[in-house]
């Protein structure tokens, strides 16, 4: 620090410059949510592939530039709020579940999934649903792949190789899911 009190300037700057990041932290999450129940509101009015970007900024009430800071399309939209889906299956496999037995904590996942039973009906009617799902489907994999050669000491544990055992765990869940949905949710 020097005798004109410049490091304490600097430092008062740089707190100053993070707030404002926080800040615009907040702003920019609250613009992607807006989107995403913007989205969501219109998948349940209209079949999915008549709406478009103009129907979801509308809806948001942004901009298209907005919308395309963020956003390549109302694809990309749509998939990031699947990934984080699907990033909340992944973070519920711990050394604890599998300790317990249980790799997924299916029940759980099922009970938070219920508020959504009425988006599901309507990617049904859309037609979207057999490809989200098998988007869904590999990326879960991959990811559960990706968890167990990282975060766990499971090799000397099973034969089965990494790779064939998250694709079995994840096309499981998936069909669990599809019945489960499909069957009004017993």
């Amino acid at each position: 620090m020097s005798d004109n009190g410049q490091f304490n300037v600097n430092c008062s700057i740089i707190k100053l410059m993070s707030n404002e990041s926080q800040k615009a932290d907040r702003r920019v999450q609250k613009t992607q949510q807006s989107l995403r129940n913007a989205l969501i509101e219109l998948i349940l009015e209209k079949h999915y592939d008549t709406i478009s970007v103009q129907d979801i900024i509308d809806r948001a009430n942004v901009g298209r530039s907005t919308f395309y800071l963020h956003f390549r399309d109302k694809e990309d939209l749509f998939r990031g709020d699947w990934q984080r889906m699907l990033e909340y299956f992944v973070g519920q496999i711990t050394p604890e579940n599998l300790q317990a037995g249980r790799i997924f904590p299916i029940q759980e996942i099922f009970e938070h999934l219920k508020d959504f039973h009425r988006l599901y009906r309507a990617l049904v009617k859309s037609g979207k649903i057999e490809r989200l799902f098998g988007y869904g489907q590999k990326y879960l994999a991959e990811r559960i792949e990706v968890r167990f050669q990282n975060g766990f000491n499971l090799e000397s544990q099973t034969a089965i190789p990494f790779p064939i055992l998250a694709n079995y765990l994840a096309s499981e869940v998936f069909s669990q899911l599809k019945w489960w949905l499909d069957n009004e949710m017993p």
